[in-house]
């Protein structure tokens, strides 16, 4: 449409000038610059017949066209002031001529000095009015053609470059609107190498910019990248899980993400970023990896072979997890029997603190645990007394607890207080130690009864120190025995 304009309007601009190379040049009067112009006496008196008044007395008539006489000869005297001659050239050296458009005007001699041109002076208001009113109408309207054949070009010419670039713009636009953008969004997945395991599946569904729904998968990398798509509005999210190249499988987000692809290069990790989280190998479903084995041969992986790989890298990794679980359990199992231990009236089990570092003895319905490699150092003997009957323990001991077993028995916990009598024994301060203890065994005795929740360090200076603090000492070994084994003494099915 705009370059139909353009050309009508250069065709309009054609005509104005081949009118104009039409136009005879005795039909026009020329201005000569710092001389009066008149036109041939006919054209003189058709112009002063036009202006004239037709209703005015012919008397009227003379007296206007002795005024404009009278002006036209003022007009040549100041027009003359303005020559410079030079009389002191030679006659040959100068170039005389008569003035045209004088009609039977004296002649005049206007010498102009040979390389000495006069600059044109510029007409007075007077001047100007007088030229405008002696001005034929044709004259008038051709150069009023002329004008507007110039504007009708420059404008034209405006127009054409205006209306080029709108369309420029106009195409870039619409080719924007048909070209493939790359797009980053954000993804976390610790340990995924995509130059070695699989890609991210990415679910994409939507309207692009022609107003055509879209849905299909794409992948991305560990870094988000991989993403093409037309400008439009989308839905994202996670279709599956990638396999890493030890066979690492992630859980999958549920999250779906809504974006705008406007751009090239779109960096859209602020408005989309997905979690992909490791779980316990052992828990890998076999959905979960033929799932993602699936993506990864569709376009995931480099080829279907590498999917192959991944997907029995994936399979051998869960049974690994799966069997070593197992393992566990079983020693789990195994422990918790060896920990488990039962008299005629009760039954109990051996703290997992103390697993493997103590041993135990057993009499009717009393049970001895005392450190592992030496049944001289007891640390716990259980009694079970019926119920009206008193317990006294043996000589050095302590009551260290107790556990009703609804029976008619309670089962009585008595043994050395270590936290209190290993500082006093080492410090020479008891008078009826139990024994003498390396530091090694007395430090061991001291967490064993503790909990390792303070030091020998600590209990032999602060807890125990030199006044020998007995009723502090022995009630860390009393919370710590109600906390563990106590609670695990039960009456004998």
């Amino acid at each position: 449409m705009g370059q139909e304009d353009a050309n009508q309007d250069a065709e309009a601009c054609a005509e104005a000038l081949e009118s104009l190379d039409r136009i005879s040049l005795d039909e026009i009067a020329f201005d000569d610059s710092g001389v009066g112009v008149q036109d041939e006496p006919e054209a003189e008196a058709q112009s002063d017949d036009q202006d004239a008044d037709d209703v005015e007395p012919a008397k009227d008539e003379a007296g206007h066209e002795d005024t404009e006489s009278e002006a036209g000869n003022q007009l040549e005297s100041d027009t003359g002031e303005e020559t410079v001659l030079l009389d002191s050239l030679p006659a040959e050296d100068s170039l005389t001529r008569e003035l045209p458009g004088l009609g039977s005007a004296p002649a005049v001699d206007e010498t102009i000095a040979m390389g000495d041109i006069p600059l044109p002076s510029v007409p007075s208001a007077r001047e100007a009015e007088v030229r405008h009113r002696k001005m034929s109408p044709k004259r008038r309207n051709l150069m009023v053609a002329g004008v507007v054949a110039v504007a009708l070009v420059a404008g034209g010419a405006g127009y054409a470059a205006w209306n080029g670039y709108q369309q420029e713009q106009a195409a870039a636009v619409a080719a924007n609107a048909h070209t493939m953008m790359s797009v980053q969004i954000g993804v976390h997945a610790a340990g995924l190498d995509c130059s070695t395991g699989s890609k991210i599946p990415v679910q994409v569904s939507g309207q692009d910019s022609d107003g055509s729904s879209v849905s299909e998968t794409l992948y991305v990398d560990e870094h988000g990248r991989g993403i093409k798509l037309l400008p439009g509005d989308y839905t994202l999210s996670i279709a599956a899980s990638p396999i890493a190249a030890d066979g690492t499988i992630y859980t999958v987000p549920t999250t779906k993400t809504q974006v705008t692809v406007k751009s090239d290069g779109q960096d859209l990790s602020a408005q989309v970023t997905f979690k992909l989280k490791v779980p316990s190998a052992d828990t890998v479903t076999d959905d979960q990896i033929d799932a993602a084995a699936k993506y990864a041969e569709e376009g995931g992986a480099s080829s279907s072979a590498t999917a192959k790989v991944l997907q029995q890298a994936a399979t051998a990794r869960r049974d690994a997890a799966v069997n070593a679980v197992s393992a566990q359990k079983a020693q789990a199992a195994r422990d918790a029997d060896a920990r488990h231990k039962a008299t005629d009236l009760y039954q109990l089990d051996i703290p997992v603190e103390w697993y493997g570092k103590v041993e135990t003895w057993q009499n009717g319905s009393t049970l001895c645990i005392y450190l592992a490699g030496d049944s001289d150092t007891p640390i716990v003997t259980l009694v079970a007394v019926r119920e009206g009957e008193s317990f006294t323990p043996d000589e050095g001991d302590t009551v260290l607890g107790a556990a009703n077993l609804g029976n008619g028995y309670t089962v009585y916990a008595s043994g050395p207080a270590y936290p209190y009598v290993v500082p006093q024994t080492i410090n020479g301060r008891t008078q009826n130690p139990v024994s003498t203890y390396p530091m090694d065994t007395a430090i061991e005795l001291v967490e064993l009864t503790t909990g390792n929740r303070y030091t020998y360090s600590q209990i032999k200076n602060v807890l125990v120190g030199k006044d020998g603090k007995a009723d502090a000492a022995t009630k860390l070994e009393t919370d710590y025995l109600a906390q563990i084994l106590m609670p695990s003494i039960k009456a004998q099915d």
